[in-house]
């Protein structure tokens, strides 16, 4: 197996310029400098990745002026964590009666994290809306409606939409390097607490809409709308402490291809095997892990500056949400197009609740 040095990736046919620009920003660390920077705030606390707000109060694209939290015990705990530490705490109409306010991000439980991010659109704000898209597709699909005819960014918060290794993956995949994709073999698992269980086990996908809904971002990033979902949900624990599906998988179904999807609430080393292989008739693509990437990649003849054979790429460390922040700076501002339409997130989240065995008409 040949490994690539860091320093020869930005040989890989050129574009790993673009990537580096997706990941920081258009100019980098200095994106922010010379323009004004965006005011936002923060709705909720309850959601998994509500401490993201640490990357927007460091970015210089952002301002954060304000934090609401109606639950008296999840505000009480958020002013314990830095990433809350010194951020006003707000009522809901306050934090939108803030002069020059652009955005809200959504970070509350899916449950309740529509009818904020409606109420924000009403407003005419921008929104980031943690995932997944809530549990009812025709509020989601009025909520970009609405925000398309306010020329309004809604940006979704899947975690790995900037991930270094996807990037990378989408240069060989417009490439062509990989030839016709026929096969996504994905995982996503951990060790869900008790507490958390009981909390994900409100809705009836239990870790598919919880966790491998990240996935199902990455295969319709691939292959687009399904035409075809086939979830399974099962109770791997015996007598079963509650209601949680724990043990998921989901197929979704193409005319020349099949993408497998698992999620589980008890793999033990369930960070470390998180990944995502991508079978073409040309080569072979797979990262792993994804949430600190490499990749293995297997190639049928020599690309760019790529031999035949397999490959091991590495990567730098990798920080979450910070090409977030600021792509959707740059999108606001007008800078660029988003990668990730509305029709794109549509397709998702249909996936996201059929795999789930979720309604699609309520």
């Amino acid at each position: 197996m040949t490994t690539l040095p860091i320093d020869r990736r930005t040989c890989l046919g050129g574009g790993l310029t673009a990537l580096a620009t997706a990941i920081t920003g258009p100019g980098g660390a200095a994106a922010g400098e010379g323009r004004r920077r965006l005011r936002v705030g923060q709705i909720g606390t309850s959601h998994g990745h509500a401490t993201k707000l640490d990357v927007y109060r460091t970015s210089p694209d952002w301002e954060v002026v304000g934090l609401v939290e109606s639950d008296a015990d999840l505000a009480a705990a958020a002013a314990d964590k830095p990433a809350f530490r010194g951020v006003p705490l707000l009522t809901r109409e306050a934090l939108f009666g803030i002069d020059g306010l652009d955005a809200v991000l959504v970070e509350t439980t899916p449950d309740r994290s529509l009818e904020e991010a409606a109420a924000a659109v009403s407003r005419g704000l921008h929104v980031h809306l943690d995932k997944p898209a809530g549990a009812s597709l025709p509020a989601f699909r009025r909520i970009l409606d609405e925000a398309a005819r306010k020329g309004l960014v809604v940006q979704l918060g899947y975690m790995y939409r900037y991930n270094p290794a996807i990037l990378l993956l989408h240069e060989f995949l417009g490439k062509g390097w990989l030839g016709d994709v026929f096969e996504i073999d994905a995982v996503m698992s951990k060790v869900v607490d008790a507490r958390s269980r009981r909390e994900l086990a409100r809705f009836p996908g239990g870790m598919m809409f919880e966790l491998g809904c990240h996935l199902v971002d990455l295969v319709v990033g691939i292959l687009g709308r399904p035409e075809r979902v086939a979830g399974h949900a099962r109770r791997a624990l015996a007598p079963a402490p509650d209601a949680l599906a724990d043990n998921t998988l989901a197929v979704l179904e193409y005319s020349r291809a099949l993408a497998t999807i698992r999620s589980s609430a008890l793999e033990v080393e369930g960070f470390g095997r998180r990944h995502l292989t991508v079978c073409g008739t040309a080569g072979t693509f797979h990262v792993q892990p994804l949430d600190d990437p490499a990749v293995v990649v297997s190639l049928d003849r020599p690309r760019g500056d790529l031999p035949g054979g397999t490959s091991r790429i590495p990567f730098p460390e990798f920080t979450r949400y910070v090409a977030d922040a600021a792509d959707m700076a740059a999108l606001i501002r007008g800078e660029r197009k988003s990668r990730f339409p509305a029709a794109h997130d549509l397709a998702v989240q249909e996936a996201v609740l059929s795999a789930s065995g979720m309604p699609l008409d309520r």
